[in-house]
């Protein structure tokens, strides 16, 4: 469940595919493809085109010429280099569907990338929002706070944030990276080379670590965790990527404060089920979440009322540009119900429903495959107001965003301000200290 818009496609495209071969560690060093390697790479690229053909919730497919693209693409197959280059060459015919919930994961690789920094879309500008000690990023003086000028000579914005984050993470991690960044007391920006940290594994990754690794939607870590603030008591969730049995267990830690400020900045969604559980917790009668926009006639997402259980006390929900998918529902769900405010920044617009497929290559050696991976999207979402969120994302009723001093000093004044709605009287500084940054995923910038 993530999506975004194209902008100025043409040159991103190209742009990025001609740094897609630079990393790829399943590729071959040559400076050519064997015949049976562009073989396979066709066999994939057809395989590809066929499930979106047969399974992509669109008939029309946007109104793109499916064959035609597909076909293009396999001839650029056939002048291709390298490994890397097919599998970039893959990847743009999927994206042209314009949706990102729908991509194409190469086969796994043997190495793992860690970058030691993160970068986030604060506002209409790029931060860096994370800076892991003894990393060569913070070595060369890369700082939390700093403006993103321009990574590999690109400018990101909010648009096109998705696919920076597929092509170095997903497709094509580097070794290196080249960024200009400007500090907040700083009046000109400056270039930095960080060098990624690089572990070779003993084994490939395996597609589910991959995608486990990479996924937006994971957030920036698994563990809920939680501050009572008198009467008030705080959740911060990072992924609805759990088992929907634990959200009992979770709304439990909660359910005797009188306020609830539900935390989703960072949480790139999840599992449906486990959304529609959540929402159960929030309305006295069972209500429709949204409808589903399919091939097929297909049920609505539900929130099935806890009855007893169900909370009662005040809500109020926060919200950035990486919250996505089922986090965006979730919040706009609140604001249609009336169950709550939202506030921070406007999400993700990445709201897709869609399935993951395993894929594999026969290699013709006993036993052994080539595996690859594909999500795709089998519905759109629409709200009760009839609107889909898809590019839209969540506008909060109070908008708030921190600013690059902020971000340097750790204050968080959008959880300071939810706070004082509930008459807590806390500081930016200390709510910046409630929910300090823990690194987990090593494959991400």
């Amino acid at each position: 469940m993530k999506t975004f818009h194209y902008f100025i496609q043409n040159f991103l495209l190209c742009f990025f595919l001609a740094i897609t071969f630079l990393s790829l560690v399943t590729e071959v060093n040559s400076q050519s493809l064997t015949s049976l390697e562009k073989g396979r790479a066709k066999d994939m690229l057809n395989a590809v085109k066929n499930e979106v053909k047969n399974n992509y919730y669109d008939k029309t497919f946007h109104g793109i010429d499916l064959d035609k693209s597909f076909k293009i693409a396999e001839s650029k197959i056939e002048n291709a280099t390298s490994l890397g280059q097919t599998y970039g060459i893959i990847a743009q015919a999927v994206l042209e569907l314009n949706d990102s919930h729908t991509s194409f994961y190469p086969p796994p690789r043997a190495s793992r990338f860690e970058y030691g920094w993160r970068m986030q879309m604060i506002g209409d500008k790029c931060f860096v929002v994370a800076v892991k000690a003894n990393s060569d990023a913070a070595n060369v003086g890369l700082k939390v706070g700093d403006e993103l000028i321009k990574i590999e000579g690109f400018k990101p914005t909010r648009k096109e944030m998705w696919k920076i984050n597929y092509y170095y993470n997903a497709l094509s991690p580097r070794v290196n990276v080249n960024i200009w960044v400007k500090s907040p007391s700083d009046k000109d920006s400056r270039e930095l080379n960080i060098t990624t940290k690089v572990t070779q594994l003993k084994k490939s990754l395996n597609i589910a670590d991959l995608i486990r690794e990479f996924e937006i939607n994971e957030g920036y870590e698994s563990e809920n965790r939680f501050i009572n603030v008198g009467n008030t008591a705080i959740w911060k969730m990072p992924t609805f990527s759990i088992d929907p049995a634990r959200i009992s267990d979770l709304m439990n830690e909660v359910k005797n404060s009188s306020n609830l400020i539900l935390d989703l900045r960072g949480n790139g969604g999840g599992y449906v089920v486990t959304l529609e559980q959540l929402t159960g917790y929030f309305v006295e009668n069972d209500t429709k979440i949204a409808d589903l926009k399919g091939r097929k006639e297909m049920k609505p997402q539900l929130a099935k009322t806890k009855g007893k259980n169900v909370y009662k006390g005040n809500l109020i929900v926060l919200i950035d540009s990486n919250s996505g998918s089922a986090s965006e529902i979730f919040a706009r769900f609140v604001q249609l119900e009336k169950r709550g405010v939202v506030l921070g920044d406007v999400s993700a617009g990445a709201v897709m429903q869609s399935r993951g497929v395993p894929m594999k290559i026969i290699t013709g050696i006993q036993d052994e495959y080539i595996p690859y991976y594909m999500s795709i999207t089998n519905a759109d979402v629409i709200m009760s107001d009839g609107i889909s969120l898809e590019h839209n994302g969540v506008t909060p009723q109070l908008i708030l965003i921190p600013t690059a001093e902020d971000l340097f000093m750790q204050r968080d004044p959008v959880l300071s301000t939810a706070l004082k709605l509930f008459n807590h009287t806390i500081t930016p500084e200390v709510a910046g200290s409630y929910f300090p940054f823990k690194w987990e995923s090593r494959f991400r910038i």
